[in-house]
Parts: structure tokens; sequence; C-alpha cells
């Protein structure tokens, strides 16, 4: 039996690291883009690659929590698919869910870092999605982001919830399904114990803003009324806010230096369902989650800084003086 089964693309991150750029933002500094000389030759001052991708990433950072994990995906026969089975080997990542195609491309993508903000260029291709006729035991699964051809995949996944009643659902939608079946992205919220997103991700969903709802906490209260469970909105420098239909939670940000975003948002889903798994309450998985994000936004890369239960510990002391705040 597993405790966690993640389940979402598998990517190869190539980070590049640039301080020749530019950026240009409407009046309100709400939508600002990253400019390049247009048939230029950009110097760059650092290149890596990586294993990324949601589901890699979660499952990478609550192994090294100390859950049993494995990972179900599909990914090509090529160069960058054997990469990415060596790595997870080697991260003790069970990868006997992982199907291989030769007809596919494993996924990649190539992270722009700029001024501590990252720009992502991704490559999608539709895949054939396949669950396991016989899925072992879990206590958790946790949904992320596929590409085009999830439908079929998450019909599974529903019967699978609906034959194992004890098996709880963490659910990450990806930009891909939010912005390709948002419909089919809600039909699976009942189902939904515990709904990990973002600001944007969370106003997508739901269907109205932040300005019109005033508070993160009215937009928790609007994602309950869709059936899921408990829900986790992270907002960047302003912290992240958790709850159910019983109480809900504000965590603010820890003031860390930030040298790269990426990972900040997995690393939080990481730290938050294993406090969770090992029985922590809701104030106390804020915590576990935001001592994670803010490690490995210290470094450059998903993964480097993903801490363990010392490093957790170490962490939530460190930043003691930051408590969750009771808010309903």
């Amino acid at each position: 039996m597993f405790n966690l089964i993640t389940i979402g693309d598998i990517v190869i991150d190539t980070h590049v690291k640039i301080d020749d750029a530019s950026i240009e933002c409407d009046l309100s500094h709400i939508s600002c883009k990253l400019c390049l000389n247009y048939a230029a030759k950009i110097p760059i001052t650092d290149s890596f690659q990586s294993l990324g991708g949601n589901a890699a990433n979660v499952a990478v950072g609550a192994s090294k929590l100390g859950l049993k994990t494995a990972i179900l995906s599909s990914i090509g026969k090529d160069s960058n698919g054997k990469t990415i089975l060596q790595e997870l080997k080697k991260l003790k990542i069970n990868t006997g869910f992982v199907t291989e195609y030769a007809n596919v491309k494993t996924r990649y993508a190539v992270i722009l870092n700029f001024k501590s903000e990252r720009t992502i260029l991704s490559f999608h291709q539709k895949r054939n999605y396949v669950m396991p006729k016989k899925m072992p035991a879990s206590n958790w699964i946790y949904y992320t982001s596929l590409s085009e051809g999830f439908e079929n995949l998450q019909d599974k996944l529903v019967e699978f919830l609906n034959n194992h009643p004890t098996a709880r659902l963490a659910f990450n939608p990806g930009s891909f399904q939010i912005k390709n079946n948002l419909k089919k992205v809600k039909e699976i919220l009942p189902k939904t114990d515990l709904l990990f997103v973002n600001l944007e991700e969370a106003e997508k969903i739901s269907g109205t803003t932040l300005k019109k709802e005033k508070a993160e906490a009215s937009l928790i209260k609007k994602l309950l009324a869709t059936g899921a469970k408990e829900i986790v909105i992270t907002n960047a420098e302003r912290g992240a806010w958790a709850g159910n239909k019983e109480k809900i939670w504000h965590l603010d940000s820890y003031q860390v230096k930030v040298i790269a975003k990426t990972g900040a948002g997995d690393s939080f889903s990481a730290g938050y369902l294993s406090a969770r798994f090992y029985g922590r309450d809701i104030s106390e998985a804020l915590k576990w989650g935001m001592a994670n994000s803010s490690s490995v936004i210290g470094q450059v890369g998903a993964q480097k800084g993903l801490l363990n239960k010392n490093g957790i510990k170490k962490m939530t002391e460190k930043f003691s003086a930051i408590k969750p705040i009771e808010l309903v």
C-alpha cells in the first residue's frame, strides 16, 4: 500500500537564468510582459536541466517527508523519458505506473528566470493516459497537471474513488485543464477532499474575483460550494489561506530571500498534504507548506530546497513569530 500516488505529467525542465531583458507592465502592474530584443543573441548567466512537473515535484517532496510514494504518468520512449525514470528511481519514487509510448515526446519546458520570477515555455502533446487495471491501494491520490486527453483518465479516477471510499483525493488542476476544459475540472470537485489552487486558479474555477469578493476567505467559501471539502489558496507574498466549512485560516509568507519561484506551489502542496497525512490540523499544515515553499524559493529549481521533517521543524521554529490566524 502507498501513502501517496501522484497523477500528472512529468517534465524535463531546462532552467535558463537571464539578466539582459526588460519588463513592461500596464498601469495597474497586474499584467506584465517579459521583453527580449527580437532577432538578437541574448546572453545567459546560467543553465541546467532538472526533473519537473507538478506530479513529480509533489511526489519527491512528500517522499522526502517520509511518505511511501508512487507516480502515475505517461512519457515518451526517448532520451528525456529515460532520464526521468532514472531520476525518479534515484529519488525512491515508484515508477511502476509510468507508461512509455514510442509515438509521443516526453514533455519538456524552458524556464526563463529573471529578477526572481519565472516565465515558462511549456510543451504539451495529446496523450493516451492509462489507469492500471489494478490500481494499488493508497491513502491519498494527488491529481494534477495533464495534457490533452486527460478526460478519460479522470473518468477512470472517479471510478477508482467510487470503489475505494477510503482513498482521499487532493486536486491541483493544471493550466491546460482549466483553460481547455473547465467543465471537466469542475466535475471532479465533489470527489475532492483537498483542493490546491493559486489565486488566479481560484478565480477561474469559482467564476468570481478577489476584487469582487473582497477577501480570499470569501473565495474559499465559493470553492467549498463546488463540493470540495477543504480548500487551500496560495497568493505569493500575501501568504496562504486554507479552510473547510468549519474554519478558515490565513498564514503570512515567511520573509526569505527569493532566488527563483519555480516549484513554490508544488513544495507548498507537498508540505501541506504531508502534514495532513500525519494528522496535523489545518493551521499546522499551513506552516508545513509555507516552510517547504520558503526553502525552495531560496534556490533555483523546483526540488533542490525540499525539506525533510527536521528541516520543516527548523524553518517553522525560525519563523515562529508568524502564526496562522483564524478568520472564520
